[in-house]
């Protein structure tokens, strides 16, 4: 798995999660989706978010190696 690819299934578990948790425990909840969509906006710009740099640093992969065939 590649940051990438990683980084939208984190982002979209972290919307699910935190819209489950305003309708079953506080409404305060939405904020972090606020965040979440707030960083995913910036990051359409900047090519770059936080959680990007926490997966380099955990051994993430940035892309696949090229293979190619002749």
């Amino acid at each position: 798995m590649y940051i990438d690819r990683l980084l939208r299934l984190i982002a979209g578990f972290f919307t699910l999660l935190s819209l489950a948790l305003a309708h079953f425990h506080s409404p305060n909840w939405l904020w972090f989706t606020a965040f979440v969509g707030l960083n995913l906006f910036q990051s359409g710009f900047t090519n770059w978010c936080p959680m990007m740099t926490f997966l380099e640093k955990a051994g993430v992969p940035k892309q696949p190696k090229a293979t190619c065939c002749k």
